[in-house]
């Protein structure tokens, strides 16, 4: 993990345990690509359609002055969000309910 966008989830060096390929539901960290290739972790907060028709995320940042995410480039196509964080690894475990949306 890189960066301040996460806070207070996550913080800059954390180790990251992901499952790609799997459900996404609103409250969950996701990794996922922006249009222009960046991955990122962000929150995913609802479901939206893209312009073309086809689904996708609304991904914001827990640190709203930090980072870039759907504000800033719109929502993100449901095959460009590959995975979902399910534990921090390092420097502490941190699972479940703690990493989802209050």
């Amino acid at each position: 993990m890189r960066g301040r966008s996460m806070l207070p989830a996550l913080r800059e060096g954390d180790l990251l345990l992901v499952r790609y390929a799997a459900r996404v539901r609103p409250g969950d960290l996701v990794v996922a690509r922006f249009v222009d290739g960046t991955l990122a972790v962000k929150r995913a907060v609802e479901q939206r359609g893209l312009r073309d028709g086809r689904a996708g995320w609304w991904l914001l940042s827990d640190n709203p002055g930090e980072g870039v995410d759907s504000r800033h480039r719109g929502p993100v196509a449901t095959d460009d969000v590959l995975g979902v964080v399910r534990l921090r690894l390092w420097p502490s475990p941190r699972v479940g309910r703690r990493l989802r949306s209050r």
